[in-house]
């Protein structure tokens, strides 16, 4: 399996199993969205759940795999400020959890790299 693919393989099995806790656990996702967005958190954490999973879908597939890359940084773009909210959230919070929060933001940076790999 070259690179490439096994990058996508990576994205799609992540990005799926993602879509499966926001939609079947949505209430750990509902505290991480930004209170400046207008309507309920639930909504955008259905929104993203089911995102991901055609996201996840189009990587898996060869025919639809570089426009899942594309898809796949668009919206790891679009919930970055999540992971804002969240290192903001748990400023103050136990230190294993700062680490947590605070690690999200420069690996979701890599992740948009490998999405943008894929894309090409």
């Amino acid at each position: 399996m070259s690179d490439g693919r096994r990058t996508a393989a990576f994205l799609s099995v992540l990005l799926g199993a993602a879509g499966v806790l926001h939609l079947t656990r949505p209430a750990l996702f509902d505290s991480i969205v930004p209170p400046v967005l207008p309507g309920p958190a639930r909504a955008y954490t259905c929104a993203s759940g089911a995102a991901e999973l055609v996201v996840a879908g189009l990587l898996a597939h060869p025919r639809t795999r570089r426009l899942g890359g594309h898809a796949a940084t668009a919206l790891l773009v679009a919930v970055f400020p999540a992971n804002v909210q969240m290192a903001y959230d748990w400023r103050h919070a136990r230190p294993r959890k700062r680490v947590i929060a605070l690690a999200r933001l420069p690996l979701q940076g890599v992740l948009i790299a490998q999405a943008r790999r894929v894309a090409r």
